[in-house]
C-alpha cells in the first residue's frame, strides 16, 4: 500500500466497514506500519481486507490458520477483485504462481525455506493476518520476523484482523501491532441491525469445578473433561438443547473429542439428529458432516475447537456452551458463530451451562458487561445491558452479591438501594458498635472526631494479593494490614477507645456531630463517590 491510494473506499460497504478502511488508510499515511482492526465475528472482516487488497498497488499476502479461512478468504477476494487479479492459495502441495497479486497462505505451512521461496521475485506491500490474536505465538512471530515487519526499513503494512484481542495464555498483541486503528463492539453492531440479537438461558449443573487447577487463563482441558464429561451432565445438556433450541440449527462446543462424541450420543438418543466434527477428522469426512448440517440432515453439531474460527454458516441460531470457560476471547469466538444475519432468523439463542465453581465463568451477560450471574431466562442480552447501565448511572456503588439473579430481581434491589444506608456485613456489626459504613467490595469506612473542629477518617481497604490484604488507612496515611476484615475493625476500635472517651463517643452512630446539617451523611457520600465515581450513560 502506498500513499497514492484512492481517498475513499467503495460505496457498497456498510458504514462501519468504510470507516475501518478509512482508519487503516489514515494510519498508513501517518507512517504507522503494524495496524490492528478489532471487530466481532460476523462483522465482515474478510470483506474489509478484500477491498483493501483491491486498493493495494503491490502484491498482497494473506495469512490464515485454518483451511476454512483460506477458502473463504480466497472466495471473497476473488469477488472483491472482480477478476482483475489472480488470487491463489499457498498450502501443502499447492504452489502459488509469481504472477498472483494475492497469495492466501496457511501460516503453519510457511517454514523458513518455503517462506523464502514465496517472497522470492515478489514485491509484497500488504500483509493481512486473519484471526491475528494468534500472532504472539512463537512460531507465528518467526514468520512475521522473516517477513521483516519489525525491521525499521519495512515499508509495507501488516494489518491484523480479529474478533478478540485477548489470548488464552495471557500474551498481549501490543508487541506485534502498533495501534488498534478501528474497533466496534458487538452490542453496537446488534443495535445498528448488522448482527443478530442474542438471547440467553443459564442452566445450572451439579458438575464440580472447584478443585480444578486453572491452566493459564482457563482450565486444564484434561481435568475439565474429567469433571464435566459425565452421563448426567451430558443428558442435561442434551435435554436443554432439545427443549430450548427446538428446531434451531445448533452448535455445541465441547472440551474433548470424547466429550463431543458422548454429547452427540445423548442428543441422538433423544431423537435430535446430531453430527460431530473435530480436528483429527479427514477433510472429506468433515466436509460431508458440515454439508449435512447446512442441509438440515442434522440439527446439531458437537465440536472441539474446529468451529471456533473460520466457520461461516449464518443459519446457525443457537450456540450451546457445553464447555465452561474462563477465557473471554474463546467465549466471544464461540458465541460469534451465531451472530450473522440470515433470512428468517430473528435472533440467536445462547445456552450457558454453569457448573459449581469459585472462579468466574464467562457467560452471555458478562460478554455484554452485565453481571455474569445474571439469569436472562431467554431475554435479550442487549436490553439487559441497557437496564444495567441505567442502574449503574442512577445508583453509583450498587453491587450484587454472587449468585444467580434475574433482571427483575436486580431492578427491585436497585430500587431500594441507598448508599447512605448501606451497612457492613453481619460479622462486622457483631463485633463493633461504631458507625462503620460499607464501601462494597472495596472495604469499610468510619468517621470520628479527635477535636471539636476536625473529622477524622479511617478506611479498611482491600488490597491485591494474598494473606494480609486488609489495609488500615488513617487520614490518607497507610497504617498496617490484617488477614481478616474483622481483625482490622477490632484493631481500629481498640485504638479509638485509647484516644479517650470523647473520641470514642464520636465514633458511635448517635454522635451529635453526625446529625448537625446531616454532616455524617455528606461525608459518607463523599467517600462513596471516591470509590464509585458517577458515570454517564453509554
Amino acid at each position: 500500500m502506498t500513499a497514492a491510494l484512492p481517498p475513499h473506499p467503495p460505496s457498497d460497504l456498510r458504514p462501519y466497514q468504510r470507516a475501518a478502511i478509512d482508519a487503516v488508510l489514515a494510519a498508513r499515511r501517518a507512517g504507522r506500519r503494524r495496524l490492528l482492526v478489532h471487530l466481532p465475528t460476523g462483522a465482515g472482516k474478510t470483506v474489509i481486507f478484500s477491498h483493501l487488497a483491491r486498493l493495494a498497488r503491490r502484491q498482497v499476502l494473506v495469512l490464515a490458520h485454518r483451511e476454512e479461512l483460506l477458502t473463504q478468504a480466497r472466495e471473497k477476494l476473488v469477488r472483491a477483485l472482480e477478476g482483475d487479479a489472480v488470487v491463489e492459495i499457498e498450502r501443502g502441495a499447492l504452489r502459488a504462481s509469481v504472477e498472483a497479486k494475492v497469495l492466501v497462505c496457511s501460516i503453519r505451512s510457511l517454514h523458513e525455506d518455503r517462506l523464502a521461496r514465496v517472497l522470492r521475485d515478489r514485491d509484497v506491500g500488504l500483509i493481512v493476518y486473519d484471526e491475528c490474536h494468534h500472532a504472539a505465538a512463537e512460531d507465528n512471530l518467526r514468520v512475521l520476523r522473516q517477513l521483516g515487519v519489525f525491521e525499521p526499513a519495512f515499508d509495507g503494512t501488516l494489518l491484523g484482523f480479529t474478533a478478540t484481542t485477548a489470548r488464552g495464555d495471557g500474551q498481549g498483541l501490543d508487541e506485534v501491532f502498533e495501534e488498534v486503528v478501528y474497533t466496534r463492539a458487538l452490542p453496537e453492531l446488534i443495535d445498528d441491525g448488522y448482527l443478530a440479537p442474542l438471547r440467553g438461558f443459564r442452566i445450572s449443573t451439579t458438575a464440580d469445578l472447584r478443585k480444578l487447577s486453572p491452566a493459564g487463563l482457563d482450565y486444564d482441558e484434561e481435568e475439565l473433561a474429567e469433571a464435566i464429561d459425565i452421563e448426567e451432565r451430558n443428558a442435561l445438556v442434551a435435554r436443554s438443547i432439545q427443549e430450548l433450541a427446538r428446531d434451531r440449527r445448533t452448535i455445541a462446543f465441547c472440551v474433548t473429542v470424547n466429550h463431543a462424541r458422548h454429547l452427540a450420543h445423548a442428543l441422538n438418543a433423544l431423537g435430535v439428529p446430531t453430527g460431530i466434527v473435530h480436528g483429527a477428522m479427514p477433510g472429506p469426512a468433515r466436509a460431508q458432516t458440515l454439508r449435512d448440517f447446512r442441509e438440515r440432515r442434522t440439527h446439531v453439531l458437537t465440536n472441539v475447537g474446529v468451529l471456533t474460527e473460520g466457520f461461516d454458516d449464518p443459519g446457525v441460531s443457537c450456540v450451546a456452551m457445553a464447555r465452561p470457560t474462563r477465557s473471554e476471547g474463546l467465549y466471544a469466538q464461540c458465541v460469534g458463530r451465531g451472530t450473522r444475519l440470515f433470512p428468517g432468523k430473528t435472533d440467536c439463542l445462547i445456552l450457558d451451562f454453569v457448573d459449581l465453581t469459585t472462579l468466574s465463568l464467562c457467560t452471555l451477560p458478562s460478554l455484554f458487561g452485565t453481571p455474569r450471574d445474571l439469569d436472562l431466562r431467554g431475554g435479550d442480552a442487549n436490553e439487559a445491558r441497557r437496564v444495567w447501565q441505567r442502574i449503574e448511572f442512577d445508583r453509583p456503588g450498587f453491587e450484587l452479591e454472587a449468585g444467580a439473579v434475574t433482571l427483575a430481581e436486580i431492578q427491585d434491589r436497585a430500587a431500594s438501594f441507598d448508599p447512605l444506608t448501606l451497612r457492613p456485613d453481619e460479622d462486622v456489626r457483631a463485633i463493633s458498635i461504631n458507625a462503620w459504613f460499607s464501601l462494597g467490595r472495596h472495604g469499610l469506612g468510619l468517621h470520628f472526631q479527635r477535636g471539636a473542629d476536625r473529622v477524622n477518617e479511617v478506611l479498611v481497604l482491600r488490597r491485591p494479593g494474598r494473606g494480609k490484604v486488609w489495609e488500615v488507612v488513617m487520614d490518607d496515611r497507610p497504617m498496617t494490614r490484617f488477614g481478616r476484615i474483622e481483625e482490622a475493625v477490632d484493631a481500629v476500635d481498640f485504638e479509638i477507645e485509647r484516644m479517650g472517651r470523647a473520641t470514642a463517643l464520636s465514633a458511635k452512630h448517635h454522635a451529635s456531630w453526625r446529625r448537625a446539617a446531616e454532616r455524617g451523611d455528606a461525608l459518607r457520600l463523599a467517600v462513596w463517590h471516591r470509590f464509585h465515581p458517577r458515570r454517564g450513560p453509554a
